[in-house]
């Protein structure tokens, strides 16, 4: 009996150990020691601006019977661009999309993914932004990419956001065939990471002299989205920046900056497309067409759509209504019409904002501050799935995410990269300590962080470097009854967020950061 027993001691403790190691092993750092305090000053005489924008897809490869050949792409592939995203072996792996419930699997694409980037030169230092149409790209992946770009590329900066698009490929892990398997394609996960730093380098050789022109409409796109969870704060503004060949005066592209999730055809979708902003790309690229008639013209070059404060969550679910404004047909169950309509009303306001009152700048530098942070996870269920692999990312420091914030300012714009899914009132005001919440305490992250950022344009890109989830503030954080605001049910949030102290860390950092500009 003795034997026996310690036979089993013997089993059980191997495979605790087993288990151990494999959970340490998934948790390792992805890049051991890697830390980043940059700050970097405009010319002292500004010089003529240089600026190169770029668009290459990401759309991964599914069986040709399953792939809508209509499909409408803003821009298409250029010859020798190539898909090889590791899907191509003869046996048809799902791609499970991400958002939303899991086994998803994508059964056809209705547009293509892309990566889209901008890159500005002001003679000393160059800027690179890319936008992805996924749900996240996470802080490993971003450095993945700065360490394949060439020196020669001449990149001091590179910033990568995903749209937040819940219409494409799990990149996180999280929505793969069961809880207990990763949603990610490792090959497809390269695949991205390469055409990301391929749309980098196309940029840069695109680098042309360039003026930009910056507009904003604060208050037209407000009745296209809701906000589901209390305090009503929305980040509704829409921020443009516009780029025009200073010889020719064409353009050669425009970025778009707007709060709300990119999940307007909601969950039973399996089409791949990137929702929206798919259209609003379209629209402004190309114009928009009644019959015979030119509605309004579209402005040319490439246009990069990227995601503002979409916490809260910013949403255009189906109880919201979209008129088109071109036939007047509404819509408020999820179809490609009402994404259709939302783009066209969205390209719209985007186009008016960019005829009326507009600042340009021809001769500017670039003023930026980024930073390493360490972001304490106090999320369970984030900690089993680092532990098991499904959510592919390590620890800097155990039990501690490494992220990044960024600030920069060009002219009379100032730009704030988020690393997640900002509550819209750390942005414009309005936090609260409401009834029900878990921490009885003054609100921390105060005053609005658009009140610390100067000039006239205050562009916040949210999901920038990383996807740490919802950043919630701390005096509204709840997960304990009584429930905010008296109410009978768990507000959703907390779930995907890495825990009550990621907003307060964050907002100081970045309040520094902003000092520095």
């Amino acid at each position: 009996m003795r034997k026996f027993i310690l036979g089993f001691l013997l089993v059980l403790g191997g495979l605790l150990v087993l288990v151990g190691g494999y959970g340490y092993y998934n948790s390792r750092d992805r890049h051991p020691g890697y830390t980043l305090n940059l700050s970097i000053k405009a010319p002292e005489q500004p010089r003529l601006l240089k600026v190169g924008f770029a668009a290459l897809p990401i759309t991964p490869h599914l069986p040709d019977r399953w792939t809508d050949q209509n499909r409408n792409a803003a821009f298409e592939p250029d010859e020798g661009d190539t898909y090889t995203d590791g899907n191509q072996n003869g046996k048809f792996d799902a791609y499970w999309m991400a958002g939303f419930g899991q086994e998803r699997a994508a059964n056809g694409i209705h547009d293509d993914l892309w990566a889209r980037a901008v890159v500005i030169d002001d003679g000393k230092n160059r800027l690179a932004i890319v936008a992805v149409d996924l749900l996240g790209f996470m802080h490993k992946n971003v450095i993945n990419v700065r360490k394949a770009l060439p020196a020669s590329a001449g990149i001091t900066y590179a910033m990568v956001c995903s749209t937040h698009n819940h219409e494409a490929p799990d990149f996180l892990g999280l929505w793969g065939g069961s809880i207990l398997k990763s949603g990610v394609n490792k090959s497809y996960e390269l695949f991205v990471e390469q055409q990301v730093t391929r749309a980098v380098l196309r940029a840069v050789g695109q680098l042309r002299p360039a003026r930009l022109r910056f507009a904003q409409d604060l208050t037209g796109a407000d009745s296209l989205l809701m906000d589901t969870r209390k305090p009503l704060v929305k980040d509704a503004g829409l921020y443009i920046m516009q780029a025009l060949d200073a010889q020719k005066d064409s353009t050669l592209g425009t970025l778009v900056v707007w709060g709300n999730h990119p999940e307007t055809l909601w969950s039973k979708n399996t089409l791949l497309t990137s929702d929206f902003p798919h259209y609003v790309r379209a629209y402004l690229e190309k114009g928009i067409v009644q019959g015979d008639s030119v509605v309004q013209q579209g402005l040319g070059g490439a246009v990069v759509y990227a995601s503002g404060c979409v916490g809260g969550l910013m949403t255009t679910s189906p109880k919201v209504t979209i008129r088109d404004p071109l036939t007047g047909e509404r819509f408020q169950e999820p179809t490609f019409a009402k994404a259709d309509a939302q783009g066209k009303q969205l390209a719209m306001l985007i186009y008016n904002a960019l005829q009326s009152d507009t600042a340009t700048v021809q001769t500017a530098g670039i003023t930026l501050r980024a930073q390493t942070l360490e972001i304490p996870l106090d999320n369970n269920l984030f900690q089993l799935a680092v532990g098991l692999g499904v959510l592919d990312a390590g620890y800097s420091r155990w039990g501690n995410f490494r992220t990044e914030i960024v600030a920069f300012r060009i002219g009379e714009a100032t730009f704030l990269g988020v690393p997640g899914e900002l509550y819209p009132e750390i942005a414009n005001g309005g936090v609260e300590n409401p009834p029900g919440a878990d921490f009885r305490i003054k609100p921390r992250e105060t005053p609005p962080l658009r009140s610390l950022m100067p000039g006239k344009y205050k562009f916040i890109i949210g999901l920038a470097n990383d996807e740490l989830g919802y950043i919630i503030p701390k005096s509204e954080w709840d997960k304990e009854k009584p429930y905010l605001y008296n109410a009978k049910d768990k507000p959703y949030g907390e779930i995907n967020s890495t825990g009550p102290e990621t907003a307060p860390k964050l907002y100081q950092a970045m309040t520094e950061l902003l000092r520095d500009l």
